[in-house]
C-alpha cells in the first residue's frame, strides 16, 4: 500500500484520542492511544558514495552488502526501522549511474524510479570530493518534489575542513530548501542527529510492516547477496560486473541449512578464473561466503557452490528478468 493512502484518511484518527469501555457495567478503563508516525525514506546517490553503509550503520548490523567497488548494490531494498511510537522504510537504491553501457544497468536504473514515487523524506548521499556534474536534471526533479530532503556530505573523516566547507555551499545552491548533515557512516559520527531530523519529517500514521518484519527480502536474498560480495572482494576488472548468484536448492535442517547456489558467469574464461587452479579460488570463495553466512543464519550451513556460464546474460532482457532484474 503507497503511503499516500494512509495520508488520506481524516487527520483526527491519528491524534491523541482516550476510549472509555464500560466493563460489567460498573468499571470504566481508560485506554491511552499515542500518536504513531511512519513513512518512507529513500535513499539515493551517485555509486559507491556509502548509502548501503550508511543503511547498516543505522541498524547496527549488517543488512546490504559493501565493498570499495563501484555497482555493489544492484536492487532497491526495504529495510525497517521500528521504535514503539515509530516506522521508519528505508529505501537502499542502487547508485545512479549516468551513462549505462549494459540492459543490466538500465534494470537497475529502473529500481530507483519507484524511489521518486513513494519517499515521504529524501536522503542523498554524497561525499566532498566527487562532482557533481551530470546530476542537475535529478536535483531538479528532487527539489520540485516538494517532499523532505536531507543532503547527507558522508566521508567527512576522509576530507579537510575546507573541503567540507566548500561542499556544503555547493549543496546550499544545488538544493537550496534542503537541510544538510556532515555525517560519517563508517565512524557512525552525525548518525543520532539524522535520525532525529528524519522522524520530525515523517507524516502521523500506522505502520506499514509488521514491526518484527526487518526487511521485503526472503533469506535467500541476503545469502546470494553475501556470496555476491565475496566475489566482489576476491575477484578484480570485469569479473564480479559479470557475475549472478542465485539458490538453485535450499533446504532448512535442524541445526544445518544445505544451500546449493549458482554463480552466473558470461564466458568460460570467467568460469575458469573463478574456479582457479585446482578449485583453489571456489574453494576459498565458499569458506568465506559460509563463515558470514552461518553468522546471519546463527546456525551451521553445508554451502555447494558451482559456475555455470550464460552467455551475455548483462544484455538479454528475458535472462534479466529471470534472474530477478526489473524489466
Amino acid at each position: 500500500m503507497s503511503p499516500t493512502s494512509y495520508q488520506l484518511l481524516h487527520p483526527a484518527m491519528w491524534a491523541q484520542i482516550y476510549v472509555l469501555l464500560h466493563l460489567k457495567q460498573t468499571t470504566t478503563k481508560k485506554i491511552f492511544f499515542s500518536m504513531h508516525k511512519a513513512g518512507f525514506v529513500n535513499i539515493l546517490g551517485l555509486p559507491n558514495m556509502g548509502k548501503s553503509t550508511l543503511l547498516n550503520a543505522v541498524f547496527g548490523e549488517k543488512l546490504a552488502i559493501v565493498t570499495p567497488k563501484a555497482q555493489t548494490t544492484r536492487h532497491r531494498m526495504i529495510a525497517v526501522y521500528n521504535e514503539d511510537d515509530l516506522q521508519i522504510v528505508f529505501s537502499d537504491t542502487p547508485g545512479i549511474i549516468q551513462k549505462t553501457h549494459y540492459k543490466m544497468q538500465e534494470s537497475m536504473m529502473a529500481e530507483i524510479k519507484p524511489a521518486f514515487e513513494d519517499a515521504d523524506v529524501f536522503v542523498w548521499v554524497h561525499d566532498a570530493k566527487t562532482p557533481t556534474e551530470g546530476l542537475e536534471e535529478i536535483l531538479k526533479k528532487i527539489d520540485n518534489s516538494k517532499i523532505p530532503t536531507l543532503v547527507v556530505i558522508n566521508k567527512v573523516d576522509l576530507c579537510t575542513q575546507e573541503q567540507l566547507l566548500k561542499s556544503v555551499e555547493h549543496w546550499h545552491s544545488l538544493l537550496p530548501k534542503a537541510e544538510i548533515l556532515p555525517i560519517s557512516a563508517l565512524e557512525g559520527l552525525n548518525l543520532d542527529l539524522l535520525l532525529k531530523k528524519v522522524k520530525s519529517w515523517l507524516p502521523e500514521a500506522p505502520a506499514y510492516y509488521d514491526k518484527e518484519e526487518l526487511s521485503d527480502r526472503p533469506m535467500r536474498y541476503f545469502v546470494t547477496e553475501i556470496i555476491r560480495e565475496k566475489i566482489f572482494l576476491s575477484f578484480q576488472q570485469e569479473i564480479p560486473y559479470s557475475c549472478e548468484v542465485v539458490i538453485n536448492s535450499y533446504k532448512e535442517k535442524d541445526g544445518l541449512d544445505a544451500i546449493e547456489a549458482y554463480i552466473i558467469v558470461e564466458r568460460d574464461s570467467q568460469k575458469n578464473i573463478i574456479i582457479g587452479k585446482g578449485g583453489e579460488k571456489i574453494k576459498h570463495l565458499g569458506i568465506d561466503a559460509r563463515k558470514e553466512i552461518e553468522a546471519f543464519l546463527q546456525k551451521r550451513v553445508f554451502l555447494n557452490l558451482q559456475v555455470k556460464v550464460d552467455k551475455d546474460w548483462r544484455n538479454n532482457p528475458a535472462k534479466l528478468k529471470r534472474y530477478g532484474f526489473t524489466e
